[in-house]
C-alpha cells in the first residue's frame, strides 16, 4: 500500500510539506478539498473543542472524484488537527476521540518538557508488550477505531499495522507534532529531542513566543528570531522536520531558507473583481 499522509510523503521525500489552520466547518472543508495543500489542521485551541464538527468537516474533506482519479486511499489534503489542552494538561482523550474519527496528525500546543512530549506520543499510539519493538514511548490510546477504518478505507488489522506514529515506527502513517511557543520549551528542546523518540515535527508557536519576550505579534523583530533560530537549529541536529505557523509571501523565501520543512500559509481571500469594479466606477 502506497504512503497515506501526504505530510509523511513529502517529508521522506525530502520535500517541505504545506498545510494551513481552519476552523472545522462543512464550508471550510469543501473550500480546502481542491486545494494543493498537503494537509488541514482543523483548529480546536482556540475554537471550541468539537469532535462532531471536526467529523463533520473530515466527511466534506473527501471527494469521491479525485480519490477515483488518485487511484489511491491517499486523501489529496489530510484532515489533522490542533487539540486544546497545554501540554502540562496530559488530557489524553482529545488525542483519542480525534484519532478515532481518522485523522492523521495531532498538533499538541504548548509543549515544554521531556514529561509533556512522552505524554504526547504515548496518547497517539496503541500498547504493546516490551518485546514488540518499538515499545517506546509506551502507548495508551484505547482501542476504538471502527470510524478510523472506514475513513482511512482500509481493514481493520491494517489500520493497526500502519496507526501509529512516523518515524518511530516507518509504516505509522499518525504524525505527532508539538508546539514550542516560550523560551523555556526552546531552552529544553534538545533534550526533548533526544529523550523522546516519536515526535513528527514541532511547529514553533512564534505568536506567544513574541508575547513572552515583549514584542507581541512581532515576528520579524531580532530578538523574536534569534530564539526562533535557536529551536530550528535544535530540530536540524536532530533530524525533525520544524514548522512555521505564519507563512505569507513576504516571508516564504526567509522560511524554507532558514530550514522549515512544515510550512503553514493562510488561504486569501480575494475581491480582485469588486475592487476592480470599484475603481473603473470611481469610487476607489
Amino acid at each position: 500500500m502506497t504512503r497515506l499522509n501526504p505530510v509523511i510523503r513529502a517529508f521522506e521525500a525530502g520535500q517541505p510539506a504545506f498545510a494551513t489552520f481552519s476552523q472545522a466547518s462543512p464550508e471550510n472543508a469543501i473550500a480546502l478539498s481542491t486545494t494543493r495543500y498537503d494537509a488541514v489542521v482543523f483548529e480546536m485551541e482556540h475554537n471550541p473543542w468539537d469532535a462532531l464538527a471536526l467529523r463533520d468537516s473530515m466527511q466534506y474533506l473527501l471527494n469521491r472524484a479525485q480519490i477515483a482519479r488518485a487511484d489511491s486511499l491517499a486523501p489529496a489534503v489530510a484532515p489533522m488537527v490542533r487539540i486544546p489542552p497545554n501540554g502540562a494538561e496530559k488530557a489524553q482523550f482529545h488525542a483519542k476521540q480525534a484519532l478515532d474519527l481518522g485523522v492523521y496528525g495531532i498538533v499538541w500546543p504548548h509543549v515544554s518538557t521531556v514529561e509533556e512530549a512522552y505524554n504526547a506520543v504515548a496518547a497517539c499510539r496503541y500498547p504493546r508488550l516490551s518485546d514488540r519493538p518499538p515499545c517506546e514511548p509506551a502507548g495508551v490510546r484505547g482501542d476504538g477505531p471502527t470510524a478510523a477504518v472506514r475513513y482511512w478505507g482500509v481493514s481493520q488489522q491494517e489500520y493497526y499495522e500502519r496507526a501509529d506514529v512516523w518515524p518511530l515506527n516507518p509504516s505509522g502513517e499518525i504524525l505527532v507534532m508539538i508546539q514550542i511557543e516560550d523560551t523555556h520549551g526552546i531552552e529544553h528542546l534538545p533534550e526533548i529531542l533526544g529523550a523522546v523518540p516519536g515526535i513528527g515535527a514541532v511547529l514553533l508557536g512564534e505568536g506567544d513566543l513574541s508575547q513572552e519576550l515583549g514584542y507581541p505579534r512581532q515576528y520579524e523583530h531580532p530578538l523574536v528570531l534569534e530564539w526562533l533560530a535557536r529551536a530550528v537549529k535544535s530540530c536540524t541536529e536532530h533530524g525533525v522536520p520544524v514548522g512555521h505557523p505564519h507563512v505569507d509571501g513576504s516571508n516564504v523565501q526567509r522560511v524554507l531558507d532558514e530550514g522549515y520543512r512544515f510550512l503553514m500559509p493562510a488561504p486569501v481571500r480575494s475581491y480582485a473583481a469588486l475592487e476592480a469594479g470599484l475603481r473603473l466606477a470611481g469610487r476607489s
